[in-house]
């Protein structure tokens, strides 16, 4: 079995409970096809970039599954026949993808703050060597500056 991440857009008036229920069926579908949800996340309600079916925002779910390979493009069909679904997307995930999406957040967080660290320097590296680079040019400024003076 592959892994699969699922973004669907529910309708924008649902209330907690109605996602609730969506969350379940769709769960309940993937389970019916051969899979397993691994993690949901509920992004909330969010604006669209254009409308669909006429709505300008929807309520976000991103689920993170396993499926048989053969029956994804019966789980899409069986999204798009869904009413409460108004878009979504099914992206194959590789072994690596998973394994960062499943992974803590902290541990992301950390390597981010490491990464910053190493940015901060390199770029306080530039400064010196931009102000290095400053002092050299006003020298010879001033230098050309003292020649044309003890010329005239």
């Amino acid at each position: 079995m592959r892994s699969y991440q699922s973004v669907l857009i529910l309708k924008p008036d649902f209330d907690e409970a109605q996602v609730g229920e969506s969350l379940e069926k769709i769960t309940d579908l993937i389970k019916s096809h051969g899979g397993a949800c691994l993690k949901v996340d509920k992004w909330g309600k969010k604006r669209l970039a254009y409308k669909v079916k006429k709505s300008r925002f929807g309520y976000y779910l991103n689920i993170y599954h396993t499926c048989e390979n053969e029956k994804v493009s019966s789980l899409e069909a069986k999204f798009k026949l869904y009413d409460a679904i108004i878009k979504f997307m099914v992206l194959r995930l590789d072994d690596k993808e998973l394994e960062r999406a499943m992974g803590n957040g902290e541990a992301e967080e950390a390597e981010g703050t490491e990464g910053n660290g190493v940015k901060a320097e390199a770029e306080s590296k530039k400064e010196d060597a931009g102000k290095q680079d400053e002092k050299e040019s006003v020298k010879e400024a001033s230098a050309v500056d003292e020649t044309k003076e003890g010329g005239e």
